[in-house]
């Protein structure tokens, strides 16, 4: 992890006196750790990753992999704290939508048709600084 993703102390000038305050990682640090992590475990599980972050018109997938002949579309998720649920908890029917349609543009644009897929999830729990402090894996989430 980069030193300037990390938690890090900013400096207001408050007349003549200079107050120090820590600058929360943003929501952009916090995804980009989390797919990071992501792609690491899949990677050690022998998995490519082939695409990071493909967008089209209908939305965006996080990664897609692929290990022999299966094609893998991931959807990560992740929380630095528990106030909202746990962060498989967030992938909701809205989503798991978005998510198969996006996949049926990726595979018609590319002219994929007799690969077996699967959509999967990874769930990530940051601590603090950005640190991983779980990481599951669901297979067939979706």
């Amino acid at each position: 992890m980069s030193e300037s993703s990390k938690t890090k102390p900013s400096t207001t000038v408050d007349g003549s006196a200079i107050h120090k305050k820590i600058v929360s990682p943003t929501r952009k640090d916090k995804g980009k750790a989390a797919e990071e992590a992501a792609a690491s475990y899949l990677q050690q599980q022998g998995w490519r990753i082939i695409e990071r972050n493909w967008s089209c018109r209908s939305g965006e997938l996080d990664m897609i992999a692929e290990q022999g002949e299966i094609l893998l579309f991931v959807e990560v998720r992740s929380r630095s704290g528990l106030g909202y649920g746990m962060p498989a908890e967030s992938i909701d029917a809205r989503k798991i939508q978005q998510v198969r349609r996006t996949a049926e543009v990726y595979l018609h644009r590319f002219g994929i048709s007799d690969r077996p897929i699967r959509f999967d999830a990874v769930a990530v729990m940051l601590g603090r600084d950005l640190e991983i402090r779980s990481l599951k894996h669901i297979e067939d989430a979706f």
